[in-house]
């Protein structure tokens, strides 16, 4: 049987942050959704493909640290539930290096896009 991974057990830290992470990823997509469909969506739509929003430092900000959430929150789900099927010793350790690598790859490469459209590069 696989050894319960501490993210599930409640109370443990990354168990925390899996479920501050998912909080915050449904307020900002909610915000999102609440914007484009019910507050005058015509506006909404052309403002998502102008230039001007990304030199906005707020939603700049607000991209990269959705950025950085979505990528912990799907990281740390991919490994918990891999554990959780029977992921152990050296396999385990050579999966998260994996995603560790990935996800920063990602972020990086994220963020120097943002960074990028904002003009701040």
């Amino acid at each position: 049987m696989a050894e319960q991974y501490s993210s599930f057990t409640p109370g443990g830290t990354r168990w925390f942050l899996q479920r501050v992470t998912a909080a915050f990823l449904v307020v900002v997509l909610a915000f999102h959704f609440f914007l484009l469909h019910f507050v005058n969506h015509a506006y909404e739509v052309t403002f998502l493909g102008t230039q001007a929003r990304m030199e906005n430092v707020g939603y700049l900000l607000t991209m990269v640290l959705f950025l950085i959430t979505a990528t912990f929150h799907g990281v740390n789900g991919v490994y918990n539930a891999l554990v959780n099927q029977g992921l152990e010793g050296t396999q385990k350790k050579a999966v998260l290096a994996v995603l560790v690598v990935a996800s920063v790859g990602l972020v990086a490469q994220g963020t120097y896009v943002a960074l990028t459209m904002s003009g701040m590069i």
